[in-house]
């Protein structure tokens, strides 16, 4: 069944690369039925997700197209590994190409770089998660990659959950009265996160009820300890900030529940794909 929440993003995708004129290099040497074969290979390992959105590609364009997943979402591969076949018309394989490898490059990158975090901070308890740094328009596919590569997903936007963060907090005239007014505005199935940076701020976090989670933005990490102790488990804790694959082992031991880092979606960079085709 066709996903019609991401074919909009993939035909605005191939307008984008097709223009008023489509193909002009393709059309003008390739017979339009001739057909052939490719393979889509991983130049480096990596963890593969985005074969609904490169297949959808090539089916915009040609329905009879036949793509095979050799590699399925969510597994690893190493480099020269074939991940996916197609067979079908040659312009459609050679017109689809770099629309349907930007969409897998990117996603695979960010399942990729989320696996590499999951398993530096396998067991410590702590869950990767990403953020609303996201690409503007993919971010239903690039939290699919995160999930993906193992990882969690934070709020998907600012309708699903109420993050009251250093401007609310200011606007509001202070941390509790943020919480008193986001908990009498929202419904109780509605979960309420408050950043914070000091211990002090955590505490009037922790005497206001009703609040499920607290983001503990930008702390060293012998601050990110004393503020999970403090909190005791009374809710939810989070580390965001300047996280990478050097620290996040010792950010997880810190007794975090979650990590969130925004680079996974905003800066992963994309596994190295390429399509060859065979005659």
């Amino acid at each position: 069944m066709r996903n019609f929440a991401i074919e909009p993003l993939v035909r605005a995708a191939l307008a984008e690369d097709m223009g008023r004129s489509g193909d002009l290099t393709t059309d003008a040497l390739v017979d339009a039925e001739r057909t052939a074969s490719a393979t889509i290979v991983a130049r480096r390992a990596g963890t593969i997700f985005g074969h609904e959105a490169a297949a959808l590609t090539f089916k915009l364009l040609d329905e009879q197209i036949v793509y095979r997943i050799a590699v399925a979402d969510g597994q690893p591969v190493e480099a020269g590994a074939q991940i996916a076949t197609l067979r079908g018309r040659a312009r459609t394989l050679l017109t689809g190409e770099r629309t349907a490898l930007n969409f897998l490059g990117h996603l695979c990158g960010i399942a990729t770089a989320t696996r590499a975090l999951v398993d530096a901070v396998a067991g410590t308890g702590a869950r990767i998660a990403d953020t609303r740094k996201t690409t503007p328009g993919l971010r239903m596919l690039e939290k699919a990659a995160v999930r993906a590569g193992g990882g969690g997903n934070h709020r998907f936007g600012l309708y699903d959950a109420v993050l009251i963060k250093d401007n609310h907090i200011v606007l509001a005239g202070g941390i509790r009265p943020a919480i008193a007014a986001a908990r009498v505005a929202t419904g109780h199935t509605v979960k309420l996160e408050v950043e914070v940076d000091t211990l002090d701020q955590l505490r009037d976090v922790l005497a206001e009820p009703g609040v499920d989670a607290v983001l503990l933005d930008n702390m060293p990490v012998p601050l990110l300890k004393e503020a999970v102790q403090l909190a005791g488990g009374r809710l939810v804790t989070e580390a965001s900030g300047n996280i990478s694959i050097a620290n996040v082992a010792a950010v997880a031991r810190t007794g975090v529940n979650v990590i969130s880092v925004g680079w996974l979606t905003h800066s992963a960079p994309a596994l190295d794909l390429s399509m060859e085709i065979a005659i």
